[in-house]
Order: structure tokens, then C-alpha cells, then sequence
């Protein structure tokens, strides 16, 4: 089973999701964006998003694939290891490599003096394009849209990833078009990793659908 309709509905999702996004920033300079976005906070955002936005830490996803490892079955270990593991590889070369000059906005600050910033959370400085934790959110998702198996929920997969990507601009750690990169990188290589285990000839290896540590195929 393809699971192309999962795709093409997370994906749809994501286009929706992101056009305010990437309307705003089109029409609206970067840190002006980011001053009016910043001004929107309260203490219990403060306290849910500086949490939630753990949940696109690289350790979920390491976190989760060990644990497919026992109930899930190669090809959905595959999934999201691939989703996960060549879009942060590819994150970490664009920061360091292509765009090491872009600052985060906490470097912005004197133009923008009444930036809000979040207690107890440690601000980053640079390496700002794109966010790592947005191509986390949207490759992971992605696979668990994939995983999921009803496309009818693969949109609440996407508006999660969202969220994640979002916290990142809450919480001055990114500006938007950050996140937006990541979210596109991490559909991209979503995408890539699904089509090579769920489309190509390869992906008829019976092998894809046994379970890692156990004998014999699964459903």
C-alpha cells in the first residue's frame, strides 16, 4: 500500500497552512514581521510553547524509531530514520556552509525594543536559516502521516508540525522564513524517503515488512 493518498493530504495541508506564512513574509521585512508576531504572547503560551517546541528536538524522533525497532517493521523504521536523519544532515550543511552569515533574531534586538523573550529559555545567536526543528516537525510528521494509514488525519499531522515550527518564532530562537525552509525541507525529504520505500521497484523487498527484532512478515 502506496500511502500516496496520506502524502498528497499532509502535503495539501502544509501548502495551506503555509501561504499566510509565506504571504507575510513576501510583503513584510523580516524583523518587522518578527516585531509583530512577538508582540502576540501571554504567560501560559510562554509556558505550553517552551515546552512543545522539545517535541522537534532531534531526540523524538531518535526516540521513536527505537521504538519501531520492536513494533514497527523496516520500512516504517526506514521512514522516518531517512525523513528525520538526511534532512538534518542537509540543515546542518545549509546553516554552516550556504547561509552562516544569518543571525537569529535575538541579534536584531536594538531593533526591536520591546522584544519579547521567554524566562529560562537559552537563546541561540546564529546558524538561523533554516530551522532545524521545523524540518524535524514536517519530516517527522510527514512519516507518521504515512504510519497513520487514514489521510483523513493526515492534515492534524501537518497542523502539529505547524505548531512545533511555530514555536520556534514564538520563542525568538527563528524569523519565519526559517521555519518555512525547514517546513518545505522537511516535506521535501519526507516525500523523498517515502517514494523510494513505498513507490520505487525496491520497495517490493519483502524484507521492508518484517519487524527489525522479530520473525516473520507483518500486516
Amino acid at each position: 500500500m502506496s500511502r500516496s493518498a496520506n502524502v498528497s493530504s499532509f502535503i495539501g495541508a502544509t501548502l495551506v497552512l503555509a501561504m499566510p506564512a509565506a504571504i507575510a513574509v513576501w510583503r513584510t521585512e523580516q524583523v518587522a514581521l518578527h516585531a509583530a508576531v512577538n508582540r502576540w504572547h501571554a504567560p501560559w503560551s510562554d509556558a505550553l510553547l517552551s515546552v512543545l517546541t522539545h517535541l522537534a528536538d532531534g531526540l523524538v524522533p531518535v526516540v521513536i524509531a527505537a521504538v519501531l525497532l520492536f513494533v514497527g517493521t523496516w520500512r516504517t523504521f526506514l521512514l522516518l530514520g531517512l525523513s528525520t536523519g538526511v534532512s538534518a544532515i542537509v540543515v546542518q550543511v545549509l546553516k554552516r556552509q550556504v547561509f552562516a552569515d544569518h543571525d537569529r533574531p535575538v541579534m536584531f534586538a536594538n531593533d526591536m525594543p520591546m522584544l519579547h523573550l521567554v524566562d529560562g529559555v537559552a537563546m541561540n545567536h546564529h546558524f538561523s536559516f533554516p530551522s532545524g526543528h521545523a524540518t524535524c516537525a514536517f519530516a517527522m510528521g510527514l512519516a507518521l502521516a504515512v504510519m497513520d494509514g487514514a489521510p483523513r488525519r493526515a492534515p492534524l499531522w501537518a497542523l502539529g508540525a505547524a505548531v512545533l515550527a511555530f514555536t520556534r518564532v514564538y520563542l525568538s530562537q527563528h524569523f519565519t522564513e526559517d521555519v518555512l525552509a525547514g517546513a518545505g525541507l522537511g516535506v521535501v525529504t519526507g516525500s523523498a524517503a517515502w517514494l523510494i520505500l513505498y513507490r520505487t521497484r525496491w520497495a517490493r523487498a519483502p524484507w521492508l515488512d518484517r519487524r527489525p527484532w522479530r520473525t516473520g512478515r507483518t500486516r
